[in-house]
């Protein structure tokens, strides 16, 4: 059977895509969720996974072409018999050109017999059972996600699973999220436990559609078993020069990290990470990726930056002594030093006693902390803070929410009125809807709206209203609910939480009068609103001075002062003031 591959739909207003390289040819054998192809959209570049294990048929569009979304691009042939006929021509001449050789030649041929004999062993072992055994794999949450976290099994091995049904929960950079069964059947053998973090298209556990699963992690065990004894032999002689060799005292002056250089492919993931770390592409040309096709990535960037400072003294000596002589031992001496610097991380370990205790921080919270921090070092935060009068507004809700509860079915809550004026304000001053991608300002002709929301488990999530800048404070209202809803019950997409090019957090929830929130990157802004509080104050009313009980409150604006300057600041955060207090009964339109 022949299956369709077409342009995958990489974000809501996206229509088309371009593709970049195919890492697969005609003929060609790919397996289940094995990279296939390199397309480009107008947001991102990502690689498109084979949805089923088979051979390619034909490939219907070339590179640089441009084609919408939903068009096929390729065809996999799933029959076995196609399968089995590219392998079989390989071994053939391999065969052919040792014939003449002398014997010792015919040693070799047994040596790829068994490395091919693995790929049937396999499906033998589950048709035996009577079903078949299907690989589940981490998926892939998110144009820039490259691994997820196992955070929970809730199916353990041997459970009966229906199809669609959750069987573990995963964490991502971007989101948690819980990853249905493709199949009916029983869970065979869970691959990856809690904790550990995988690469997408990476299997993590098998489902048997049979009555037993208890086979297959048989065969796979004893495949790999003879393949790895003649490797070490080889591997081991090149390893003492990829020691050598990777020095990593490179110190490079391109930052502008390319897609793709000499060959070497890097995903929008690491080329961020480089470019907020200043990790120079002559740096990651030297790092030694251990992804697919031996990609570098997150984890081997992150290894990368956490020796950057330590390895070039030890190391930088050592090519040069090793080769001309091996005399110089005090060089080596040194090397204590900078290996002294891992003490730090090691005083920190501290016990709990009766006084303490010692609580490790969940996955959210240090993905939280490493944002946060990184935006402080990325960032130059300013903020502004100004005075709103909401009465005007404080009045319309309180009689109006009956009503507009019993017509639409939701609340009437401040965050919609929030979210409408800082749509107005962005409107008139787009200067600050922008993001920086190096030395190049973004500006975003769309408002995406993104707004803080509290878990139930105390963590934080940003999911994003998109094109809020279209939505009447009905619309928004509907979207915030709907959105803070989906995050409260771990229902929230990728694209829930992607693309949002300025947020606005409610510091005045638990009553805070106001704070200086730090801006989510890329993004260049962020709004703060405190807590609606009576005050008097003083008022002109016909050329006369007086005091009067008001609903006040203080709202801030904090910027990336790279590319937003005060003056432009100081306006959006005027006109979001304006748009606040000009609310009233005549002028609000829900």
């Amino acid at each position: 059977m022949q299956v369709e591959v077409v342009m995958p739909k990489m974000g809501e207003s996206l229509q088309e895509g371009t593709i970049i390289n195919w890492m697969k040819k005609e003929g060609e054998t790919v397996d289940r969720d094995e990279m296939i192809l390199e397309i480009s959209t107008d947001k991102v570049d990502t690689e498109v996974p084979s949805p089923v294990s088979g051979v390619i048929a034909k490939i219907l569009v070339q590179e640089e072409e441009t084609v919408e979304v939903g068009t096929p691009i390729a065809l996999i042939e799933t029959d076995a018999s196609a399968a089995g006929s590219t392998p079989a021509p390989a071994p053939a001449p391999v065969q052919e050109a040792p014939a003449p050789t002398p014997a010792p030649v015919a040693t070799p041929t047994p040596a790829p017999e068994p490395v091919a004999a693995p790929a049937p062993t396999p499906t033998p072992a589950p048709a035996a059972s009577g079903g078949e055994m299907i690989d589940l794999v981490m998926p892939k949450m998110g144009e820039s996600l490259q691994e997820g976290t196992i955070v929970n099994w809730i199916k353990s091995v041997g459970d009966k699973v229906e199809r669609d049904e959750m069987i573990l929960e995963i964490s991502t950079d971007k989101v948690d999220t819980e990853v249905p069964s493709p199949v009916e059947g029983v869970l065979a053998e869970v691959l990856f436990q809690e904790e550990e973090t995988i690469e997408v298209g990476v299997v993590i556990a098998r489902i048997s559609t049979g009555a037993s699963a208890s086979t297959s992690p048989q065969p796979v065990a004893a495949a790999p078993t003879p393949a790895a004894t003649p490797t070490p032999a080889p591997v081991a002689a090149p390893t003492p020069v990829a020691a050598t060799t990777q020095p990593q005292t490179v110190s490079g002056t391109t930052f502008n990290i390319p897609r793709s250089h000499q060959g070497k492919f890097f995903s929008p993931l690491v080329r961020a990470i480089a470019e907020q770390n200043k990790v120079s592409l002559e740096e990651l040309m030297t790092i030694e990726g251990t992804g697919t096709q031996g990609r570098v990535s997150k984890k081997d960037l992150n290894a990368y930056m956490g020796n950057r400072g330590a390895a070039p003294v030890a190391t930088a000596p050592a090519p040069v002594t090793a080769t001309p002589v091996a005399a110089p031992a005090p060089t080596p001496a040194p090397t204590p030093a900078p290996v002294s610097t891992p003490a730090p991380s090691q005083a920190p370990t501290i016990v709990s006693g009766p006084d303490k205790e010692v609580v490790p921080m969940d996955r959210m919270r240090k993905l939280i902390a490493e944002h946060m921090v990184m935006s402080k070092r990325t960032s130059a935060h300013v903020t502004s803070t100004a005075e709103v009068d909401m009465t005007n507004v404080v009045n319309f809700r309180n009689k109006n929410k009956d009503a507009f509860l019993k017509q639409e079915g939701i609340k009437l809550t401040y965050t919609s009125f929030f979210t409408k004026a800082i749509v107005e304000a962005l409107r008139e001053f787009p200067g600050v809807n922008v993001s920086v991608d190096g030395t190049n300002v973004i500006m975003h002709k769309r408002t995406n709206l993104g707004v803080a929301t509290a878990l139930p488990d105390g963590n934080l999530i940003v999911p994003v209203i998109k094109s809020a800048d279209s939505l009447s404070i009905t619309g928004l209202q509907r979207a915030i609910n709907d959105l803070a809803t989906k995050a409260r019950t771990k229902k929230l997409n990728p694209d829930d939480i992607q693309g949002g090019t300025i947020t606005l957090t409610n510091v005045g929830t638990f009553g805070t009068l106001f704070g200086t929130p730090i801006i989510n990157q890329p993004q260049s802004c962020i709004i703060g609103v405190g807590a609606i509080k009576k005050r008097p104050m003083v008022m002109t009313l016909d050329g006369q001075d007086t005091i009067a009980i008001r609903h006040m409150m203080y709202m801030t604006i904090t910027y990336d002062h790279r590319i937003i300057d005060g003056m432009l600041a100081g306006k959006t955060l005027k006109a979001m003031v304006d748009s606040l207090e000009n609310m009233n009964e005549n002028t609000i339109q829900l």
